[in-house]
């Protein structure tokens, strides 16, 4: 059974920093490339960040918006995938949600909750 389980979301103030874990299971995690989007209240589910498989040389990939401020890992030993989100900002409350991709493939979690907010 595929499970993407995120964890680590929550309040945090403006300027701070959260780290979210996606654990995976189910499937073969190094073969996917695995992503991270977030859905806003009214507005559409957008990508944020996004690293590759073990097959390539590891790359990643962000939106200009968390350029420099986000930083995607991944734990192929664990299965896991981290989004290190540092001087947050309001625009940045959302539901966040991993994503594993391979071809026609593609899997998703249930999401996280972050909310930026003093």
């Amino acid at each position: 059974q595929v499970q993407l389980v995120e964890s680590g979301g929550g309040l945090v103030q403006p300027g701070g920093s959260l780290r979210l874990s996606c654990a995976a299971s189910g499937f073969t995690f190094s073969a996917f490339a695995m992503r991270w989007f977030r859905q806003a209240p009214g507005r559409e589910r957008e990508l944020v960040a996004g690293i590759s498989s073990l097959s390539y040389i590891s790359t990643t990939n962000y939106a200009d918006s968390v350029k420099g401020r986000f930083t995607i890992s991944r734990d192929n030993a664990k299965n896991t995938v981290y989004l290190q989100m540092n001087s947050l900002r309001p625009e940045d409350t959302a539901v966040y949600y991993c994503n594993a991709n391979r071809l026609a493939t593609e899997y998703w979690g249930k999401g996280s909750l972050v909310t930026v907010s003093s």
